[in-house]
C-alpha cells in the first residue's frame, strides 16, 4: 500500500508542475516549443524521458525475458538513429525554426505533402500513445489494487491534465525530473536483481547459452534485426516527438549536442533493462514477459524504495505519453486544422490544441483498452509512419539535387503509409522493409514523370502562343 501512496504523490506533483508552469499570457512559442530557449541539459533530459517509455522499460524487459540479450536492439537501433540524426540532420532541423515536422515537409515540398504527412502522423502517434497507456496499466496491475483498465483511465486523465495546463513548458521541466527518476530506478533495479541472483556469473549459468547470443540468436534473426534498424531506428532519425525537442533548443549546437548525449546514454540503459528481464526469467519464470520489470520491483525491493522505483517506471511511461500527445495535438491543430483555417488567432490555436490533447488522449485510451501488447502496438504504429514519412523527409533535405517534385512526395507518403498498413494487417513478410527503398524509387520516378509532363505542357503552351 505504501507503493500506492508514493505513486499518488508523484501524480499530484506532476499536475502541480503543470499548474506552476501555466502563464497568464500564452503565445505559440510558449505552448509549442517552450520559447526556444532550452539548454543542453533540458533538451537531453527531455529526449531521454521521451525515448525511455513503455517500450524501453516494460517492452524491452519483456524482450530480455523472452529472447535474451538481443532484446537490446530495440534501444540500440534508436541510439544508432540518433547518431545519424546528430551527424547529418539535427542542425538543419533546428535552423529551420519551425513548430512541427509537417511544417518542415511543407517547406521541403508543399502544403499538400504536409497535410498527407500530418494525417499519417496523427493516426500513428495515437497508437503510440495507446502503447504507453497499456504499459501504465500493466505496471499498476502489479499493485493488486483495482484493475488495469481503471488505472489506464486514471493515468490518461493525469498526463492529459498537466499537458493541457502547462503545455510544452511544463513537459520540458517534468521530463528532466522524470529522466533522473528513470535512470535511478533502472540502475537500482538492475543492482538489486544481480545481487539477488548472485552476480553476473550466476545469471549466465542459470540461463541457456542462446540467451546471451548477440547480435543474432535462434529467437532473433536477420529479419528481426533489419526491422528494428529500419523501422524502429528510423523514427529516431525523423520523428515528430524527437524533432519537437530539437525545436525547443536554444540553437543548433545545443540540438546536436543533446542528440549525441542522448544516443550515448541509451546504450547502458538498454543493457540494464534487458538484463532485468533476463533475471526475472530466472527468479519469476511464470511471469508474463511485459510484466517482468514491475514484478521484480514489487518482489525484491522494500516497500518505500519499491514505491520510488515504481514511480520511476511510471514516469518513464508518462514522459513518453505527454510528449507524444502534445506532438500529435500540435500537428492536428496547426497542420490539419490550420490547413483549412490558416487565419486563426494564436489564442484560438492554443485553445484548440488543448481540446485536441483531450480528444487524442481519450481515443488512445479507447484503443489501449482493446489492444494488448506494448511492443506490438508501437511496432504497428512505427511501421505505418516509417514507411510513409521517413524517406520523403530525408530525401527532401536534398530535393534540389534530386529534383523532387511536390506531387512525388504526396504519392510517396500515401503509398508508403498504405504499404506499411498492409504489411501489418495481412502479415505480408518483408513488405515493410521493401516499402522503404520502394518509397525512394517512387519519389524519384514520379518526380521524373512529373517534370516531363510539365515540360511538355510548357512547350505546348509556347508553340500554341507562337501559332496564335
Amino acid at each position: 500500500m505504501l507503493e500506492l501512496f508514493i505513486i499518488i504523490f508523484y501524480f499530484l506533483a506532476v499536475i502541480l508542475i503543470g499548474i506552476l508552469s501555466r502563464r497568464k499570457h500564452w503565445g505559440l512559442d510558449d505552448f509549442f516549443v517552450s520559447r526556444r530557449r532550452q539548454s543542453t541539459v533540458f533538451v537531453t533530459g527531455s529526449l531521454l524521458a521521451t525515448i525511455i517509455g513503455g517500450s524501453a522499460t516494460l517492452g524491452m524487459a519483456g524482450l530480455g525475458f523472452s529472447r535474451g540479450l538481443t532484446g537490446i536492439w530495440w534501444l540500440l537501433a534508436g541510439s544508432i538513429g540518433l547518431m545519424i540524426l546528430g551527424t547529418f540532420l539535427a542542425k538543419k532541423v533546428r535552423d529551420a525554426g519551425l513548430y512541427t515536422l509537417p511544417e518542415l515537409i511543407e517547406k521541403q515540398y508543399d502544403k499538400w505533402a504536409a497535410l498527407a504527412a500530418s494525417i499519417l502522423i496523427v493516426l500513428a502517434w495515437t497508437a503510440v500513445i495507446a502503447g504507453q497507456i497499456i504499459a501504465a496499466g500493466k505496471i499498476f496491475s502489479i499493485l493488486g489494487v483495482g484493475n488495469s483498465s481503471t488505472w489506464m483511465i486514471i493515468f490518461t486523465l493525469t498526463f492529459v491534465a498537466y499537458v493541457i495546463i502547462g503545455g510544452q513548458y511544463a513537459v520540458i521541466r517534468t521530463d528532466l525530473l522524470q529522466s533522473i527518476l528513470i535512470f535511478g530506478g533502472i540502475f537500482a533495479a538492475g543492482i538489486f536483481l544481480l545481487v539477488k541472483i548472485g552476480g553476473p556469473g550466476s545469471l549466465y549459468s542459470s540461463l541457456p547459452s542462446d540467451s546471451f547470443s548477440f547480435p543474432l540468436s535462434s529467437k532473433f534473426g536477420i529479419r528481426d534485426l533489419l526491422t528494428y534498424l529500419l523501422i524502429t531506428g528510423s523514427t529516431y532519425v525523423v520523428g515528430p516527438d524527437i524533432y519537437s525537442r530539437l525545436f525547443c533548443a536554444k540553437d543548433s549546437r545545443t540540438a546536436r549536442k543533446s542528440v549525441f548525449f542522448a544516443a550515448g546514454m541509451l546504450i547502458p540503459v538498454a543493457f540494464i533493462i534487458v538484463l532485468i528481464g533476463m533475471g526475472a526469467l530466472v527468479l519469476f519464470p511464470q511471469t508474463a514477459p511485459e510484466q517482468a520489470f514491475p514484478v521484480v520491483i514489487i518482489n525484491l525491493f522494500p516497500p518505500f524504495l519499491g514505491g520510488l522505483v515504481l514511480a520511476a517506471l511510471i514516469s518513464a511511461v508518462m514522459s513518453s505519453a505527454d510528449t507524444t500527445v502534445l506532438s500529435a495535438s500540435i500537428i492536428l491543430t496547426r497542420d490539419i486544422f490550420g490547413f483549412f483555417k490558416p487565419a486563426a488567432s494564436e489564442k484560438s490555436i492554443i485553445n484548440l490544441s488543448r481540446l485536441s490533447i483531450l480528444i487524442l488522449g481519450l481515443i488512445a485510451l479507447a484503443l489501449a483498452l482493446v489492444l494488448q501488447g506494448v511492443i506490438s502496438a508501437l511496432l504497428f504504429a512505427y511501421t505505418i509512419y516509417t514507411c510513409g514519412v521517413i524517406v520523403p523527409v530525408i530525401m527532401g533535405f536534398y530535393k534540389d539535387k534530386l529534383k523532387l517534385t511536390p506531387l512525388s512526395a504526396v504519392i510517396g507518403i500515401i503509398a508508403g503509409g498504405l504499404a506499411g498498413l498492409t504489411s501489418k494487417l495481412w502479415q505480408i513478410p518483408y513488405l515493410d522493409l521493401i516499402a522503404l527503398p520502394l518509397s525512394g524509387v517512387l519519389l524519384y520516378m514520379v518526380s521524373l514523370l512529373d517534370r516531363k509532363l510539365k515540360n511538355r505542357t510548357k512547350i505546348s503552351a509556347t508553340f500554341g502562343n507562337t501559332d496564335a
